[in-house]
């Protein structure tokens, strides 16, 4: 078979499985589902990398994990943000293309990346010190913390949704500077998207 199936590659593909099921669970009017499976699917994403870098790799698998991480990224934090803002009620015209430039401007920065990322790693070994524009998996904590308050905004929900994406969209494709974040910021995201999930799944009780 063509491809790598090492170990250092199993956790992007776990992450892009959970995009698919957030898919599935979208179509289905399961939106809070669906987020739950974007938050997993960027907790994957951020411990990639660094599983990655405990073996020694060839420059095809370095290569590979640079195309499958951002590939899977557009998947994950591109698209499946837009069908969840289709399927929570963005259906006018000027909707729809907030749904259609969000995922676009996930695929410049993505692409942006892979070149600037392989420049940079024919120059030097040093891993990344900072990101340009905002990072997409950013959408996974994001997104949750707002569908948490869906029911507080009412019936205006869909609108304020489309205006995020439209602010985030920007903001990834806008060149300033963010410091690539260390284990313990890393470990303060996972605190506060499992603190997202506890106040998603208590807000879900109190609107039921």
């Amino acid at each position: 078979m063509i491809g790598f199936y090492n170990y250092t590659v199993i956790l992007t593909y776990i992450g892009f499985c959970c995009a698919g099921a957030g898919l599935y669970a979208s179509i289905a009017g399961k939106q809070g589902t669906a987020l739950l499976m974007l938050m997993l699917a960027g907790l994957c994403d951020m411990f990639d990398g660094k599983i990655a870098r405990t073996r020694e790799r060839t420059e095809q698998e370095k290569r590979f994990g640079i195309q499958i991480d951002s590939l899977s990224d557009l998947f994950c934090f591109g698209v499946l943000p837009a069908v969840i803002g289709y399927n929570t009620g963005l259906h006018r015209a000027h909707e729809v293309v907030v749904l259609m430039l969000f995922p676009l401007a996930a695929l410049i920065r993505l692409a942006y990346f892979n070149v600037m990322e392989e420049e940079r790693q024919e120059q030097t070994t040093e891993r990344r010190k900072e990101y340009e524009g905002l990072p997409v998996t950013s959408v996974s904590l994001i997104l949750p913390l707002l569908y948490c308050f869906r029911h507080d905004i009412g019936k205006h929900f869909p609108q304020v949704y489309a205006a995020f994406l439209l602010m985030i969209g920007i903001a990834f494709i806008t060149g300033f500077r963010v410091k690539k974040p260390g284990m313990k910021v890393m470990l303060s995201f996972i605190l506060v998207g499992l603190l997202e999930l506890l106040f998603l799944i208590y807000k879900s009780k109190g609107g039921a």
